[in-house]
């Protein structure tokens, strides 16, 4: 075809001149549509001794998604779970799924399938579509896809190969807030000198910022380099720490440098010889080789830092892991009272329509006399239902939608001698096809989180006040902070015991105050699993330890 037109063009000059002047124009206007893509973007050079860097979080500017592309997203995630066997992976099952998703303009999906274009991994190698789905991404604004469009540019990846421009991409990521550029970047320009050679650079100032604000979003890299810092300037006990919490998010280098350390005895660990310590963190770094999508924010119920007496472990690898998961109770999302569409008012819910599994946008705990911060459906419940009329009260309930800005409607037959009344968010409605379609959390299928009974009772206590009772806290904070999505993780879980202070989120580089945190209480989690496997049960003894 491209023959015949150029044919065309020269066969009828005389005739045809606008259509050769148009073409001679696209000619010329290739390169301008080129530099227009994102892959070619203007960028600002890459400064290794820039002397500003302002901490930016990327979870504050990563877009909500649509829900039944999520729920594809997730399919694909159960599929390839590092925790199951290589052979049983299903990459094809997965990059059917995430394609569908990418669809839709689910941006995790549209990376996720990048990769597997250009790995050629269940599906043909097509590495022009995967930069083609990056650059789609970098539109959205997503910082991790700049952070993907440098390392395209410095392997040569779909792209020309060219580190100064994979620099410049990686620096853009990093101001964006991208935490994996900032480790990255931070560990380059962590050096005493120049050496453009070996790519590093003598900028420590701005290392540190750019390692410390990594941290403060969980990165595991980051925490790892800077406790490693840390260390090499003899700050000790805060390098442990830091490292401590490194291992909490999922990094394998911290796990073995902690069981080097204590296994030796060496100045980190302030020459605490402590082998069974040792050993626990040896398998914690066996299996985050295995899965690195763990996260172990509940460390310290199986692996407390010293002067903390060690619990009891029974030697399993998984049963250690388990122990410092993160945890999930059954909610009130699975009450779905009917038939919601024969109800009027505010509880009416139209047909082919039911609340979902998972509220859109999170869990959300409101007070009467308040204001609703989201339109939806919401649940009144007593907080702590004694009698058999509250009981039966709470179990009367029905959701009820109130819009943004709405004031809840106090119940006339609820008074204040019945104690704190809630108002539990739902959601809003999704089609009845889509809800029926059960998915499970595909967390729990991939190894990343356990589910645990109910709570045997209802607990809450702020921030500012010691834990009321041990076991597993899980914290959040009011939607409209400004550092809401940052803090509001599901694995923002901490094991605390009885009288402990719950963990100061200003530790960790976040300016949110201990007194705008609500935990609640998980229980202890120390019950049997589902599958008869006994959970770790803390038995208080002292180890035999030795020191030199």
């Amino acid at each position: 075809m491209k023959k015949n037109i150029r044919k065309k063009g020269i066969a009828f000059i005389g005739t045809q001149a606008p259509i050769l002047v148009a073409l001679i124009a696209l000619f010329f206007l290739i390169p301008f549509f080129m530099n227009i893509l994102a892959r070619n973007m203007s960028l600002k050079t890459f400064d290794p001794h820039r002397n500003e860097f302002i901490c930016n979080y990327e979870r504050n500017v990563e877009p909500s998604v649509d829900d039944e592309a999520d729920i594809w997203f997730r399919e694909g995630l159960a599929a390839t779970s590092f925790d199951l066997w290589p052979d049983d992976r299903d990459f094809a099952k997965a990059a059917s799924l995430w394609n569908k998703a990418a669809e839709r303009k689910h941006w995790q999906a549209m990376l996720n399938l990048a990769s597997l274009l250009i790995e050629g991994k269940g599906i043909n190698r097509d590495r022009e579509r995967a930069v083609q789905l990056v650059e789609e991404v970098m539109k959205i604004g997503i910082p991790r896809a700049y952070d993907f469009m440098g390392t395209l540019h410095m392997n040569g990846t779909g792209v020309k190969q060219d580190a100064t421009r994979a620099y410049a991409f990686w620096s853009l990521a990093a101001d964006m807030g991208s935490s994996d550029a900032q480790a990255y970047l931070g560990d380059k320009l962590n050096a005493t000198h120049d050496d453009p050679a070996r790519s590093i650079w003598g900028n420590k100032e701005i290392a540190y910022k750019l390692l410390q604000c990594g941290y403060s979003q969980e990165n595991g890299n980051a925490a790892f380099l800077l406790g490693h810092e840390l260390s090499f300037h003899e700050q000790y006990e805060r390098a442990l720490h830091v490292l401590h919490d490194a291992v909490k998010f999922g990094s394998e280098d911290s796990a073995n440098k902690l069981f080097v350390e204590f296994d030796d005895g060496r100045k980190l660990v302030n020459k605490f010889l402590d082998k069974d310590r040792a050993e626990r963190y040896a398998a914690i770094a066996d299996m985050l080789r295995l899965n690195p999508d763990l996260r172990l924010p509940n460390l310290d119920k199986v692996l407390p830092l010293p002067p903390a007496i060690l619990p009891y472990w029974d030697g399993d690898k998984q049963t250690l892991i388990d122990g410092a998961k993160p945890v999930k109770t059954a909610s009130l999302d699975d009450i779905k009272p009917s038939p919601a569409s024969l109800r009027q008012g505010r509880a009416h819910i139209p047909d082919g329509l039911v609340l979902p599994d998972e509220p859109q946008g999170g869990h959300l705990i409101q007070h009467l006399h308040t204001d609703a911060i989201i339109s939806g459906f919401w649940l009144a419940q007593l907080a702590k239902p004694y009698t058999p009329k509250q009981v039966a009260w709470n179990a009367a309930q029905v959701p009820m939608y109130y819009a943004l800005g709405e004031s809840f409607t106090p119940p006339e037959d609820i008074t204040k001698d019945d104690g704190v009344l809630r108002f539990h968010y739902l959601g809003t409605p999704i089609p009845k096809s889509l809800a029926e379609r059960h998915v499970p959390d595909w967390r729990v299928p991939q190894g990343v989180l356990r589910e645990v009974p109910v709570p045997s009772r209802e607990l809450r206590s702020s921030g500012l006040l010691p834990a009321p009772a041990t076991g597993i806290w899980h914290g959040s904070i009011d939607p409209a902070h400004p550092l809401s999505k940052v803090f509001n993780l599901w694995t923002r879980q901490a094991y605390v015991e009885e009288g402990q202070s719950f963990p100061d989120p200003r530790e960790r580089g976040l300016d949110i105050s201990p007194k705008d945190i609500q935990w609640q209480w998980l229980d202890q989690t120390n019950l049997p699993l589902p599958s008869g496997r006994k959970d770790i049960i803390i038995r208080n003894f002292s180890p035999a330890v030795s020191t030199n």
